[in-house]
């Protein structure tokens, strides 16, 4: 039994979760207890009684409790990351990266601790100084996505440690393996009761208490756009800050002037590895029209090479859907789009087992081409290894299409124009843009987000998370 962490005890809940293998469906990784509406309180009470003296720790006690939990997760990296693969089912070296990204995300933290950073300024008033300074924002309630179960939980309690807040964090339902073990670590890190708290349960349990709970100052939220509407309804209405990063349509563009054999891999990796469960996936390739049946055939051809097996297995390029209730989403968008007149030039087939016979939630990469834009396989998020083609005309029509979209997180283009790639750049209406290279993936000390319905508040990761998890304070002194 895995159970909850609050006050810097181990707590059971009202119920228990299996966290069930998708590629191995007979295997039970164990069972975590559920935390009621109550727990989220008392785990709330405890940040709270926790937050006046932490916000005070000086930045080397936060240096060395951050810096500690990132040696032991980089130390721990392949045992983290066979857990990580078996709960959420990315491939193996996919999850180790993962996992060599938290940690190297909580050594920059720990870095960051030490760099607090001010101003100190003349007034305009003779004999007048002014400081600028940040401080903590307060208690803070994570709430963290499936697909990412211990990079995003990463990226969010590291930062908000660093700068002084105390935590309450909710995991994703379907994956509390990868979160309880971060929760392990930093509960014997040094960290003082309270600063970090684990509550695993429903959103509607939990989730629900963190939004309306005047003692949380702040929610991190990563997830669906209608959850995410709902954190900002919420968080507005009791002037609770929040930082909201959600979905994606993100484009990727294929010029006629492209180099075929990078394209075609960049739209592979953006489109159909982590099964295609990343926000920053590229979900809709647009191809000009010289380049358009040389990329598509070309693509074909890589996608026959690909293996879809157990997520843990040597070889493995793709590994299964999380769980059934994804599965099934992804199988209605394949009918959606066949049933809206789009051409389905490969793959889209469920495998029940794997090559072993166990069985999992298998999906062969699909690929739709003679696409429009208003297809809702080019206009909504399915979040599964599901990739359309749009042939556009030119460069014009490819970055009016890339554009027209309600997202606005990722946007990448393959084209050895200078000109071209210049252009896109500057005018690609996405938070994160890509020239040659894959749209999902991205550096660890650099910010995060995105525009449109894909992202709201301060960017998350790097330097500029301080904007979200601090205050500013401007102080006078006359001499």
């Amino acid at each position: 039994m895995f159970k909850n962490l609050i006050g810097g005890e181990w707590v059971n809940g009202p119920r228990v979760s299996p966290n069930i293998n998708p590629s191995d469906t007979r295997d039970l990784i164990g069972l975590y207890a559920q935390a009621g509406p109550e727990h989220a309180q008392q785990a709330v009470a405890a940040a709270q009684a926790a937050f006046p003296s932490w916000s005070l720790s000086t930045p080397q006690q936060r240096f060395d409790i951050l810096d500690a939990a990132g040696t032991e997760i980089l130390a721990r990296r392949q045992e983290l990351g066979d857990l990580l693969a078996r709960e959420e089912g990315k491939t193996l070296p996919e999850a180790v990266g993962e996992v060599v990204r938290a940690g190297n995300i909580f050594k920059f933290f720990a870095g960051e601790a030490l760099r607090p950073g001010g101003e100190a300024l003349a007034s305009v008033r003779p004999g007048v100084g002014v400081e600028v300074t940040r401080e903590p924002l307060g208690v803070v309630g994570l709430i963290t996505p499936w697909n990412f179960p211990l990079a995003i939980p990463a990226w969010k309690v590291a930062p908000a440690l660093a700068h002084g807040n105390c935590v309450v964090l909710k995991p994703a339902e379907r994956v509390p393996g990868s979160a309880w073990a971060l929760a392990d670590i930093l509960h014997r890190s040094g960290l003082p009761r309270g600063v970090f708290n684990l509550v695993m349960g429903r959103g509607s349990d939990v989730g629900a208490v963190l939004l309306g709970d005047p003692r949380v100052a702040g929610i991190s939220f990563t997830g669906s756009v209608v959850t995410g509407r709902r954190v900002a309804a919420t968080c507005t209405a009791r002037m609770a800050r929040f930082q909201l990063e959600m979905g994606g349509k993100n484009p990727f563009v294929v010029l006629d002037d492209a180099d075929l054999d990078g394209a075609v891999q960049c739209a592979l990796q953006s489109g159909f590895f982590s099964t295609g469960q990343r926000c920053t996936a590229s979900s809709r390739v647009i191809v000009t029209e010289g380049i358009h049946d040389r990329f598509v055939a070309a693509l074909v051809d890589r996608m026959k090479t690909l293996k879809v097996d157990d997520a843990r297995k040597p070889g493995t390029d793709i590994g299964p859907v999380v769980d059934e209730r994804q599965l099934a989403q992804d199988l209605e968008y394949i009918a959606i789009g066949r049933a809206e007149g789009a051409t389905l030039a490969a793959g889209g087939t469920v495998r029940e087992r794997n090559a072993d016979g166990a069985p999992g939630f298998y999906l062969s990469p699909a690929l739709f081409t003679e696409t429009s834009p208003a297809m809702r396989i080019n206009t909504e998020e399915i979040f599964g290894p599901v990739l359309s083609v749009q042939r556009v005309k030119n460069y014009d029509e490819a970055l009016a299409t890339a554009n027209d979209t309600a997202f606005g997180l990722a946007s990448g283009i393959a084209t050895t124009s200078l000109r071209h790639a210049t252009h896109f750049k500057r005018h690609a209406q996405a938070g994160m843009v890509m020239v040659n290279l894959p749209t999902a993936g991205v550096d660890y000390h650099v910010p995060f987000g995105g525009r449109k319905g894909s992202s709201h508040g301060p960017r998350e990761q790097g330097r500029h998370a301080a904007e979200f998890y601090t205050v500013v304070k401007t102080a006078y002194t006359q001499a």
